[in-house]
């Protein structure tokens, strides 16, 4: 279709509209999108036990659907939450740790990114910063956690087994469980302080320690909202608006992190800023 073909077009509707009587601004048609919010889907399934099940393959959009790069998408469904409803609080730093992020030079940040530097996002991230889509299995004992980013996994035991005090730091912590009516609500402390929260260059210090309570109150919907407490880092604890997640049905495709040549030239780059400070 060519460019001659879109003006003569125009023109023609733009003629139309000029002989035709006035209309109400109510009665102009909203836009028609291809791809719109998934419907709610009916009741959400149940384990064995009785307890909501959280499985499926899980998308951090409202659509159902990858919609990154495609046209006719209402922007609702590209969204997780409306910020106008349930916004999203800004992390309150105390003074050292705000100094600190607000120093980072840029080849520092760009080093932050775990699509840069190869490391897991790590846990809270892989929830905030994951733009992916991740599979879960959910049975009355255990959650497996399958991440398409980087191909990560993880695997959350809900059969209250005890947990070590002084645990291995892991990029995902160590995690207990409990329920809350239909909300699984996960605990985890001992974290690996190579991870970042956001790829803004929030980091997070040992004392980090992280809530997730995911509820899914339809078939199609799965809801994730994060809690961070970082009494080294923060002033107080933050919380994530509720964040919703939908139901797919698509492939999940291999994603590893191989041969970054980038992350060599930056280490350099870095080594250079170092010497200018």
């Amino acid at each position: 279709m060519t460019r001659r073909f879109h003006l003569a077009g125009a023109l023609a509707a733009l003629a139309a509209l000029v002989s035709m009587p006035s209309a109400p601004a109510r009665a102009q048609s909203a836009p028609k999108y291809t791809i719109t919010v998934m419907p709610p889907g009916g009741a959400a399934p149940r384990l064995p036990d009785g307890h909501v099940d959280l499985s499926g393959h899980w998308l951090p959009n409202s659509a159902g659907q990858g919609v990154s790069g495609r046209d006719g998408v209402d922007p609702a469904a590209r969204r997780q939450f409306d910020p106008n409803v349930t916004p999203e609080p800004e992390p309150s730093f105390q003074p050292w740790a705000a100094e600190k992020i607000k120093n980072l030079t840029p080849v520092e940040r760009e080093l932050a990114k775990s699509s840069v530097n190869c490391m897991p996002r790590g846990l809270p991230a892989i929830w905030l910063q994951n733009p992916y889509s991740t599979v879960i299995v959910h049975t009355p004992a255990m959650m497996a956690q399958l991440y398409e980013v980087l191909n990560n996994w993880r695997l959350v035991y809900t059969d209250g087994r005890p947990v070590p005090k002084d645990p291995e730091p892991w990029v995902h912590g160590t995690s207990t469980t409990h329920w809350e009516g239909d909300t699984l609500v996960v605990n985890s402390f001992g974290f690996d302080e190579r991870t970042y929260v956001m790829p803004t260059g929030w980091f997070h210090s040992d004392a980090m320690k992280v809530t997730e309570r995911y509820t899914r109150p339809s078939k199609n919907y799965l809801i994730v909202q994060i809690t961070v407490d970082d009494p080294k880092v923060l002033t107080r604890p933050w919380t994530s608006a509720p964040r919703r997640w939908t139901l797919g049905n698509g492939e999940v495709y291999e994603f590893y992190c191989t041969n970054n040549h980038e992350l060599d030239e930056l280490g350099k780059l870095k080594e250079q800023d170092s010497y200018g400070k």
